[in-house]
């Protein structure tokens, strides 16, 4: 089972409460991220801090509370202010060096991908309920956590995180509102242009009342990295393929699914750089699609079945690593599984992927 912490109270004191928590694992994520820094974006450390610290000084402008809830994790976890602020912005650090159009040859030469997500509509599920679920591919070794979050004004939040990231990324809270994610790229992302980053989205997602405050939040200019937003609350869901240049929103009566590559750029004016391992995303979203379709109205375990998958292994719906990954010291594999309720408000997940680990439910 994943660590499991009830926080509460205003920004600071829910970072100092995680911070004080999972201190030994933030510690080791740190470590892990600045070493992968160093090997698949060849960024030093002062480099990486540098933009840690430019970050920083924009998010408290952007949003105060979160840059509070990383002041209290630093403290709780005795770890340098500048040292969580970039691990929080690890995605506009590591996506950037992913999304250059004539990659050097240090970049991985395995695909980084990111996740599998999909929403089933509520007159196909077995229950008559929305559901919205991913496998969360990344760095192995990363230390992942779940959250159940109450906000000072009332609304909670059970959410997936990475222990040492504020606020949550992936989940649902109790006004029937979910969120799940895909990292992408595309020619207009440029981290030092220090639009509201990845995970500050996240997290003001998380904390919306209705699915279109949510969607303003992901919509929000500047936009300054690429990213894909899944959110879903009652009876709609939708998809939001953002770009520095350009959006695309995807809705379907029946299911979406969605990986890490867009699904028509052009038609947006988004431009995608040539990356070899897109073939790879396109298979896991084509696999998921299927796997969801061959049931005439799938339920919790035909959910978790099409998520456990292994169709191209190991660059499958639920992900390995390659042995040439492990010989460039770059593994990727599912480091969660998770599957929502919203209609319900129950979320499962696995700790690790969950072909080989068992799903936990929980309730917000």
């Amino acid at each position: 089972m994943l660590p499991y912490l009830r926080l509460s109270g205003p920004p600071y004191d829910q970072g100092h409460q995680q911070g004080a928590a999972w201190a030994e694992r933030i510690a080791h994520n740190l470590e892990l991220y600045f070493r992968r820094f160093e090997v698949e974006c060849k960024l030093s450390p002062t480099e990486a801090r540098e933009r840690g610290a430019r970050y920083l000084q924009a998010i408290r402008q952007q949003n105060p509370g979160y840059a509070r809830g990383l002041e209290g994790i630093a403290a709780g976890s005795g770890q340098p202010l500048v040292d969580i602020a970039t691990l929080n912005v690890r995605y506009e650090i590591i996506y950037y060096q992913f999304a250059q159009d004539t990659p050097p040859v240090y970049l991985p030469h395995e695909a980084p991908n990111g996740c599998t997500a999909f929403a089933l509509m509520p007159a196909h599920s077995a229950d008559g309920h929305l559901w919205l679920g991913q496998n969360w591919d990344w760095m192995e070794g990363v230390q992942g956590a779940l959250q159940h979050i109450t906000e000072p004004d009332g609304t909670r939040i059970l959410a997936f995180t990475e222990a040492g990231i504020f606020g949550g990324k992936i989940g649902l809270n109790s006004h029937g509102l979910g969120l799940c994610i895909n990292g992408l790229v595309s020619l207009g992302d440029n981290w030092a242009g220090l639009g509201k980053p990845f995970h500050l989205r996240t997290y003001e997602v998380l904390r919306q009342k209705t699915l279109r405050a949510a969607q303003a939040v992901v919509l929000e200019e500047p936009r300054t990295a690429s990213g894909n937003f899944l959110l879903g609350q009652g009876t709609q869901a939708l998809d939001l393929e953002v770009s520095p240049s350009g959006v695309a929103q995807w809705e379907d009566p029946r299911q979406l699914v969605h990986a890490n590559h867009y699904l028509a750029p052009e038609r947006f004016g988004i431009e995608v750089p040539p990356i070899e391992w897109l073939d790879r995303s396109h298979h896991r979203a084509e696999r998921l699609a299927l796997r969801l379709a061959q049931v005439e109205k799938p339920g919790l375990e035909d959910l978790q079945a099409a998520l456990r998958d292994r169709e191209g292994a190991p660059y499958a719906v639920c992900r390995t690593a390659s042995q040439e990954e492990y010989a460039l010291g770059e593994p990727y594999r599912t480091l969660a599984s998770v599957i929502m309720n919203l209609g319900t408000l129950e979320l499962w997940i696995s700790d690790g992927p969950p072909h080989e680990n068992p799903y936990t439910r929980y309730q917000v």
